[in-house]
């Protein structure tokens, strides 16, 4: 299954990707994009899930207090 999508692009991004389409290096422009896409979020991804996890060790250390509140305190002092 596909699904189609218009996006504004620069135009030296669009040049360098149709240079790689015309020295072979995929079959076409819409290919090209496909596997840039993705492996951008498949790149991504880690991030998120490492920021996930990051919050949730968060939680478990401090409970509901946030890095924020912590922050806060410092300069306010105690509440």
């Amino acid at each position: 299954m596909t699904a189609s999508l218009q996006a504004e692009l620069p135009e030296k991004l669009v040049t360098q990707a149709r240079d790689y389409v015309e020295a072979g290096w995929a079959a076409n422009l819409n290919d090209l994009l496909a596997e840039a896409l993705r492996r951008y979020l498949e790149s991504h991804s880690a991030e998120l899930a490492e920021g996930f996890v990051r919050e949730d060790v968060e939680w478990g250390l401090y409970g509901h207090r946030s890095r924020l509140d912590e922050i806060i305190e410092q300069i306010e002092g105690p509440k």
